[in-house]
């Protein structure tokens, strides 16, 4: 079998094929997408003179896809650089060349004939011992292979994304009898390290795991409505983050998915089961009526709601017109909204008896009991089933985890008293002693498993930072920052205050640990495992501080953190910060000065200050400045000015990429810098970079003069500016901002090419800074930026 994966082949343009097409791109796989044939031309093609042999017509098909990919949102592609990997044919012209390809997959249209005709055709140009899976969500694995050679059944199995490939983390991976231990363990392997994959094992059943229970509990949700007399509107207002589920909650879920494709994961099931189960898995009528009226979501601009204006209006199933949305409104909500933790937030709702209390126990009872009922035949044990729920349905936890939270024996008791079954296993469990599916032990995780609990097995670069905190504790802390002990004599400083924002506290954390890490570590790594890295500096205090007028008090901390900066970019051991998701303003500037990031595919790094009437104060201008110049070819003439207006457009316009690689092209990430494709793995990879540096011999940057563009450089950077508000495209106040982060990029009042140096630009850097905060204009930004999370233009 192949040992790597250089190529690969999918067949099906559709979206989910040419997501996976993109997805492979973006890890840096050559890939060759096709599709069939055109039978008929379009008018346009007729008009250009074209026939059905033109290879335009005849990969007509999966040439549209690929446009499409360009302008889909969120974007499949984390560069558009990385469309160039994928390669465009058809089915008749291109099919001999899969024997090119080490990993071939197929995700044509569902259904077991085509997919058995498609397979043939594959056994007969495939090279032996590449990998064929097929991307079904519900048609038999098994089913597929039959008449294959002994070959192709040895390295055939399921590889279930979601969607879309690139943002969803499930990967479900279904062997058939036939496949082989070493294929099985390989695709792991590949999805977890190569993919970024969270990879779980499913049995070769209707839907696998997660479609299954995450149907069940979508249906169940829709008969509890009707039941009780809920709206849509007020059952999304409590099945979304106030139970640990995203927000777009159940109907909104189902607007973003498509009813059409719901019902078709639906009817999979359906059509496979028998008694109270399919029952469940009938589709309401309603629902039918909604797809036959084009309904169907999102996609078609209505569905379970519809925008009008500024309104978002709520379909009334049972008249089916749209009525403005409703809220539940219920004690049980604002206790829970009050309780810690998603177990007290649980417990807080499910037991009560009111409304939303009866909605929601209503809703995760049958959903639990489902999911032991079908536990060994979706999944061999609990692990797959939470994580699946988790990583492809994005739930905070899975059905298991959910059970331990509102307490096993207690919802038992409650299901029992209701007059439900409860399936044998878990009965025996309680019988025996042990009252929940999950325990800690050492600092381990164990999970009960046929009258045992083993220990759940992970991938080697898997770091959990809250239990290495509870195993070894932490060499200091305080309320913004913990110092801990990675292991190997690297060090780990946690962001933990509230969104990771920077005050005083983080700074004195960052100062201390740059200190112990010198005596006593080989490196550091800032990294956390938040929602987001950090979203920039704490915004409320330098307002309140603002409005005080304790212009004294700002001035101070923004001194202390550029030192701090200063002293990660020449700390004497190596610095390795691992930013993801939001990394903005002061998160950017950590990352700038370090001796390497090591970055999440999924990081969204900019510098955003001008968006609350700032500009960076952090050293952020000097630093992105820097790392452009560092770009700068050696030893070839470069032009000054166009390196200062790129920095300045980037920082005016508060640019953020939309992944790592987009951050590695507006030069927030070096050459040198990693990009790391599985978050679990971010802060592995982020210590083995530390080590790398240590190992090698590092040595911090020489400090260097700076050559800056001066006062004829500022009059350019300014020409821009001044044209877009004469043209009413900013106002007023995004010049002054504007001419503030001219000057600090163009190093003040100095002559074209002079050199400086780094201490000279903070200064300016601070002093625009500080004459920006006293600004009312500004003022009135930030507030508007905390009270509504979005900026204000005025």
């Amino acid at each position: 079998m192949v040992k790597q994966i250089k190529k690969a082949a999918v067949l099906g343009s559709g979206v989910m094929g040419s997501g996976i097409a993109a997805h492979l791109a973006n890890v840096g796989i050559p890939t060759l997408l096709l599709d069939i044939v055109p039978r008929e031309l379009t008018e346009e093609e007729k008009a250009k003179g074209l026939t059905l042999e033109h290879k335009e017509v005849r990969n007509r098909i999966v040439n549209q896809a690929m446009q499409r990919l360009l302008k889909q949102k969120p974007a499949p592609l984390m560069s558009k650089e990385n469309l160039a990997l994928i390669e465009t044919g058809n089915f008749e012209d291109d099919f001999h060349r899969l024997s090119e390809c080490d990993w071939i997959i197929e995700v044509v249209v569902e259904n077991l004939e085509v997919k058995k005709n498609v397979f043939a055709k594959v056994d007969e140009v495939r090279k032996q011992g590449s990998i064929v899976s097929s991307n079904t969500s519900g048609i038999s694995i098994e089913a597929m292979a039959e008449g294959r050679s002994e070959d192709f059944r040895k390295h055939f199995l399921g590889t279930h994304f979601f969607n879309p490939p690139r943002y969803l983390k499930l990967l479900e991976i279904i062997p058939t009898k036939d496949t082989a231990p070493e294929v099985l363990a390989f695709m792991k392997e590949f999805g977890e390290n190569v993919l970024g994959k969270g990879v779980v094992f499913a049995k070769d059943t209707p839907n696998f795991i997660a479609n299954r229970i995450g149907t069940y509990g979508l249906l169940v949700t829709v008969r509890e409505m009707m039941k009780g007399g809920y709206s849509v509107g007020e059952v999304d207002s409590v099945t979304g983050p106030l139970i640990g589920r995203p927000k777009s909650a159940t109907f909104r879920t189902l607007d973003v998915v498509g009813l059409d494709t719901f019902i078709h994961v639906a009817n999979n099931v359906f059509e496979k089961v028998e008694g109270e189960e399919k029952e469940v898995f009938a589709v309401p009528s309603f629902m039918k009526t909604m797809v036959e009226k084009g309904w169907l979501g999102s996609k078609s601009g209505q569905g379970f709601f519809l925008k009008q204006g500024k309104d978002i209006l709520e379909l009334n199933y049972e008249t089916l017109e749209y009525e403005p949305r409703k809220k539940l409104k219920a004690p049980s909500i604002e206790m829970s909204k009050q309780a810690k933790g998603i177990a007290n937030k649980l417990k807080a709702l499910v037991y009560a008896q009111d409304r939303a209390g009866e909605l929601l126990w209503n809703i995760l009872s049958p959903v639990l009991l489902y999911s032991a009922e079908l536990l060994g035949e979706i999944a061999d044990d609990i692990v797959a089933i939470d994580r699946a729920m988790k990583w492809g349905f994005g739930w905070e936890l899975g059905p298991f985890e959910t059970w331990d939270a509102i307490g096993v024996k207690q919802a038992v008791e409650k299901m029992k008293a209701e007059g439900c079954s409860i399936p044998v296993w878990v009965e025996e469990m309680l019988a025996s002693g042990h009252e929940s599916f999950y325990k800690r032990e050492g600092g381990n995780v164990l999970f009960y498993d046929r009258g045992e609990y083993k220990a759940i097995e992970e991938n080697p670069k898997v770091i959990h930072i809250q239990r290495l905190k509870e195993e070894r504790g932490v060499i200091k802390k305080n309320s913004g920052a913990s110092l801990i002990d990675l292991g190997d004599d690297v060090a780990l400083l946690e962001f933990h205050s509230p969104n990771n924002a920077i005050g005083l506290d983080i700074v004195q954390m960052i100062n201390d640990a740059l200190e112990e890490v010198d005596r006593n570590y080989k490196g550091l790594v800032i990294g956390n495992q938040g929602k987001n890295f950090c979203v920039g500096a704490n915004l409320a205090m330098i307002l309140m501080e603002a409005q005080d007028d304790n212009y004294f008090e700002i001035e101070f901390v923004v001194r202390q953190f550029q030192q701090a900066m200063m002293k990660i970019k020449y700390s004497p051991k190596p610095v390795v910060v691992a930013p993801f998701a939001m990394t903005l303003g002061g998160g950017t500037e950590i990352c700038l000065p370090a001796s390497r990031i090591q970055a999440s595919s999924e990081t969204y790094m900019g510098l955003v200050e001008v968006g609350v009437g700032l500009i960076p104060g952090g050293g952020g201008n000097k630093e992105l400045y820097i790392k452009h110049l560092n770009s700068m070819p050696k030893g070839v003439e470069f032009d000054l000015q166009k390196v200062a207006n790129k920095v300045f457009e980037t920082i005016a316009m508060a640019k953020v990429s939309t992944s790592a690689a987009e951050a590695r092209e507006l030069n927030f990430l070096s050459a040198q810098d990693g990009i790391t494709m599985n978050g679990d793995h971010l802060i592995y990879e982020a210590k083995q970079a530390v080590l790398s540096l240590y190992e090698s011999g590092y040595k911090p940057p020489i400090r260097k003069k700076i050559p800056v563009v001066g006062e004829t450089g500022y009059a350019t950077l300014l020409l821009g500016a001044q044209g877009m508000h004469l043209s009413g495209y900013i106002s007023e106040h995004d010049l002054k901002i504007a001419k503030k982060l001219a000057y600090v990029i163009a190093g003040g009042n100095v002559p074209f090419g002079t050199e400086v140096d780094e201490q000279y630009l903070l200064d300016l850097e601070r002093e625009a800074f500080l004459s920006l905060v006293g600004e009312p204009k500004t003022q009135a930004r930030m507030q508007h930026m905390l009270l509504k999370g979005k900026p204000l233009r005025n």
